[in-house]
Formats: C-alpha cells, structure tokens, sequence
C-alpha cells in the first residue's frame, strides 16, 4: 500500500473527480475549499470510497461533507491509518 501523502490524495482526487474536471492541484491547495478547486461533494465521496478500498479508511458521510479541505481529509485519512496500525 502507498504511504498516503498529500501528492497521492492529489492523484486519487483526479482519479476520482475524471479527466475534465481535475483541478490544479501541483501548488499550494491542502487549504484550499473542495469547491474552489472545482470538485464537488460526489468527487470528494469517491474519493473517500476510494481510501477506504486502498487504505481502509472509514469516513462517515458526515465527516466527509465537513471536511471542507484537502489538508483536513487527508489529516482525518492519517489518523485513522495510524490508529489501526
């Protein structure tokens, strides 16, 4: 299983949101409002669905929609991979 980094949740979220909807994100965006990168809440539960078969990640649909950012949902990803670890 790859380590889960910022880079690599930035792969999956373009994976996940498709080809033609895949914002920038090379630069600074761990920060950056889901919506103001261009992805909505079906591309953030993807993506989500898409940790828990990588990396057994269980988010609810909850934490999922208040997450807001990148940096947030991959800080709540790492917590959970580090406490079942």
């Amino acid at each position: 299983m790859p380590e889960l980094t910022l880079g690599e949740l930035a792969r999956i979220l373009r994976e996940c949101a498709g080809e033609g909807e895949s914002a920038d994100l090379d630069g600074e965006f761990a920060d950056v409002l889901f919506a103001d990168l261009g992805y909505d809440s079906l591309a953030v539960l993807e993506t989500a669905a898409r940790l828990k078969r990588v990396y057994g990640v269980e988010l609810t649909d909850e934490e999922v929609n208040e997450v807001g950012t990148p940096g947030r949902l991959l800080e709540l990803a790492r917590r959970q991979i580090a406490a079942t670890s």
